[in-house]
């Protein structure tokens, strides 16, 4: 996992109490220990007691105070979700990589700084902005029923105007059906990185031009979903053909995975483009953008990364002395996040860095696309 200690904030509230008004009284570090050290006497204790188990994989703490005083900021974000989740049965725990090198083997930790949750039988890695928010935001989904049910035009609507997604959608007969089952069962291998949706309605699947166990996969941003061929499907093929379909062509750069879009790019290259959705000039280059990416989602290897600045306002100082752009104007540029050695840089230190700005054009586009398929794929 890449470390953005900037990012790395606990939100805890420091307004005084009496200054709260009822019902909006953000949770407050109570000073009780609840992370747990995990070693190899209270692993599997701690693994039997909560219906999940989050686990920070971590580095040996350092000497050095700089590092010490961030290993503290983590350890101050898990205490307060640990405090938040108390009641929702998860347990949280930090395994030292050094110390505790045998048990992070048994449990298939690999990588150093790094959040993995235990649920049943799986380990799922938490790819996103390690803060109090994000985090806790993160265990609630995956507390959620790995699929939801859509039943009438209301529930569609909001389904429809979901499009930074990744989703599926299936039409089936009912709950017992096997193939809801299977359909069920693949939910939870991407539970909850894409969201699955159902319907047992044939008002609702005639909506969607569902026949019967047919799932639809939605691509972010396109207008028109992809069939998966050969209905029914079973488990494996739907994980299958997830997997090979998953990176979209255009997406946008999210707090609850940031760190798996970016670790996701194309031999050591991203297109990214920088553009406020809420601002007039953004919103059009965002429109056009979307042209493109649903003009040529057909080329595996075109990978486009939006990043909206209010998203991370911290990084916007950052980005434009680093990159030299100003933010308050829509950007777009090509990103090679690899040094020469091939080790891969963390966001904020992207190495090397083309950037244009945008005038709104057409024209733009299908230079930067050409420059890409003749550079890149």
């Amino acid at each position: 996992m890449l470390s953005l200690w900037l990012f790395l904030l606990p939100c805890i509230n420091f307004v005084p109490q009496a200054l709260s008004e009822k019902g909006l009284e953000l949770p407050q570090y109570d000073g009780k220990d609840r992370v747990l050290d995990i070693n190899d006497k209270n692993y599997k204790k701690a693994l039997k007691q909560h219906s999940m188990l989050c686990l920070f994989y971590h580095e040996p703490i350092a000497d050095s105070k700089e590092l010490q005083k961030q290993h503290q900021m983590t350890e101050l974000v898990l205490e307060l979700v640990a405090q938040v989740m108390e009641e929702k049965d998860i347990g949280f725990g930090m395994v030292d990589s050094h110390k505790d090198a045998k048990i992070a083997k048994k449990l298939g930790l690999e990588e150093e700084g790094s959040m993995y949750v235990f649920k049943a039988d799986r380990v799922i890695e938490f790819d996103g902005l390690l803060s109090a928010n994000t985090l806790a935001e993160f265990l609630l989904d995956l507390l959620e029923e790995p699929v939801e049910i859509i039943g009438n035009a209301l529930e569609l609507r909001a389904f429809d105007r979901m499009e930074e997604d990744i989703r599926l959608i299936g039409y089936f007969k009912s709950e017992e059906s096997e193939h809801y089952e299977a359909f069920k069962e693949a939910a939870e291998q991407f539970q909850p990185y894409i969201k699955f949706f159902a319907t047992f309605e044939k008002s609702v699947a005639k909506e969607l031009s569902l026949k019967l166990n047919e799932v639809d996969f939605y691509e972010p941003f396109m207008e028109e979903p992809v069939s998966i061929p050969g209905k029914p499907h079973s488990e494996e093929e739907l994980v299958e053909f997830i997997t090979e379909h998953r990176r979209p062509t255009l997406r946008k750069l999210r707090a609850e995975d940031m760190f798996e879009t970016w670790e996701d790019d194309i031999e050591g290259i991203h297109i990214v483009a920088f553009a406020e959705e809420e601002d007039p000039d953004g919103y059009e280059f965002l429109e056009i953008l979307k042209e493109v990416a649903r003009d040529n989602t057909h080329l595996p290897e075109l990978s486009i990364v939006w990043i909206d600045p209010d998203d991370f306002p911290l990084l916007i100082p950052y980005w434009e002395k680093t990159f030299k752009v100003d933010l308050f104007r829509p950007q777009i540029g090509v990103v090679n996040v690899t040094d020469e050695t091939g080790a891969t840089h963390d966001l904020s230190a992207a190495s090397h860095l083309d950037i244009w700005e945008s005038d709104l054009c057409v024209f733009f586009f299908s230079v930067l696309l050409s420059f890409f398929l003749t550079h890149i794929c």
